[in-house]
């Protein structure tokens, strides 16, 4: 596991693009015996409605039915990503409440698969899918190969990120300074500006100072949304 692992990170540090981490999972997804693999990344902004870039090598047809349907809605192993760490074997039971979409899947050849996501400090979630269209997942296989499928999953998270989270979201390169940072965890807390002047031994004008940085830095308008991105964006 080591040597596989050792020439992987090489490769996965080394990927210039999107493009290039992919061909590397898909590699890494046959050696552990699976046809198809997919990797989602979802960034925590905007707020309203956050941003998910996909990429997977599922057969045509069903990618294009998956985005004309919104099948992101209803996908029993997204929303089992997005609350939880621990990883995911497909079954009849996991998509009871959507067996058309089960089906569906099922018909284009994805019919054993195999899911885990990661959650960062910067409020990234992402979900590794590996799938293939024959011979069930057993017990045994994953004794096997279960270490190597999780670590994949958190390695090829960490290239997505490097790779494509700044492009989605500018402001995640952001950083506040200390003070800045200081006056706005008080605010994020529902303190005044006259309060964190009391608090902090400084001018309310200096508070109101750091703050007006701050939000110029993240590109927010009032102090209620500095305190969410800041929050969202793991800079408090």
């Amino acid at each position: 596991m080591l040597e596989w692992q050792e020439s992987l990170i090489q490769g996965l540090a080394q990927a210039e693009s999107e493009e290039d981490l992919f061909a590397l999972l898909s590699a890494a997804a046959r050696t552990l015996g699976f046809d198809y693999c997919a990797h989602g990344l979802r960034v925590p902004l905007p707020v309203s409605n956050p941003k998910v870039f996909m990429m997977n090598n599922y057969p045509e047809e069903w990618q294009k039915q998956y985005a004309r349907e919104q099948y992101i809605a209803i996908d029993p192993t997204v929303a089992h990503g997005m609350r939880s760490l621990m990883p995911l074997v497909w079954s009849q039971e996991l998509f009871s409440d959507c067996r058309s979409f089960w089906e569906e899947a099922r018909s284009h050849g994805l019919r054993n698969g195999w899911a885990q996501s990661c959650h960062d400090a910067r409020g990234n979630a992402g979900l590794l899918t590996l799938a293939r269209s024959h011979d069930d997942i057993s017990r045994d296989e994953l004794r096997a190969h279960s270490l190597q499928m999780s670590w994949l999953a958190h390695a090829v998270h960490e290239g997505m990120v490097r790779l494509v989270a700044g492009r989605l979201v500018p402001d995640a390169a952001k950083e506040l300074s200390a003070r800045e940072t200081e006056v706005l965890r008080w605010t994020a807390d529902g303190k005044t500006s006259a309060d964190v002047s009391d608090i902090m031994h400084i001018s309310e004008r200096t508070v109101n100072f750091h703050l007006n940085n701050a939000m110029a830095k993240l590109g927010v308008c009032n102090k209620t949304a500095l305190a969410v991105k800041a929050t969202v964006l793991g800079l408090l």
